[in-house]
């Protein structure tokens, strides 16, 4: 059974939200400049509509935090993004401007894990949220959340490197924790940050 969907539309002065394709079809076609998108709940589709229906939000979360992910799925290396719940980037808080594209996120063009990217960018999510006293932190993937960023790593088949940034992750997490901040599971399709390289 498909998911039910809500469509948010910018059309001809009408704004709003309808939750079949067919009605939100009649208000925007044929006219000229209409926005609509499709969303998987009307509160999505309305923060989408309240941000001003700019394609270029995938997603726009309920809370305020510091939302990370990381993915692979360019095929150039792991790419970072961490952002506000509006999705605007925040990289530029902790890293140099070289190493940041153009669309704000961050590459690392060499052989690494998925999961090593996804803990890299919970580390810097975790500077963030300290450095701006934010006090949550969200990501979509469990193995960080529930046990790398706690420095939980089995040693076997896993890189000193990756050990090395666990233990770091862990020391800014407890730090984070001891004033109050929380780490949480977000699905990737509610992520801000979210790459699209996952299947929800």
């Amino acid at each position: 059974m498909a998911k039910k969907k809500f469509y948010a539309y910018l059309s001809g002065g009408k704004k709003g939200v309808t939750d079949n394709w067919k009605d939100c079809e009649k208000i925007v076609s044929g006219v000229e400049g209409a926005r609509f998108k499709s969303f998987l709940t009307r509160e999505e589709a309305e923060r989408w509509l309240e941000a001003g229906a700019d394609y270029a939000i995938k997603h726009l979360a309920s809370e305020k935090g510091v939302y990370f992910d990381a993915g692979t799925g360019a095929g150039k290396g792991v790419e970072i993004n961490v952002t506000n719940e509006k999705g605007k980037g925040l990289l530029s808080k902790v890293l140099p401007r070289e190493y940041i594209n153009r669309n704000g996120h961050h590459w690392i063009f060499r052989d690494i894990t998925n999961n090593f990217g996804e803990l890299l960018a919970c580390k810097y999510a975790l500077q963030i949220a300290l450095k701006e006293n934010v006090k949550k932190v969200f990501g979509d993937s469990n193995l960080i959340i529930e046990s790398w960023s706690k420095g939980h790593v089995s040693r076997k088949g896993i890189l000193q490197e990756t050990i090395d940034l666990a233990l770091e992750v862990k020391r800014l997490r407890n730090e984070f924790e001891k004033k109050g901040g929380e780490i949480c599971y977000i699905p990737g399709g509610s992520n801000p940050a979210d790459l699209g390289f996952h299947k929800d």
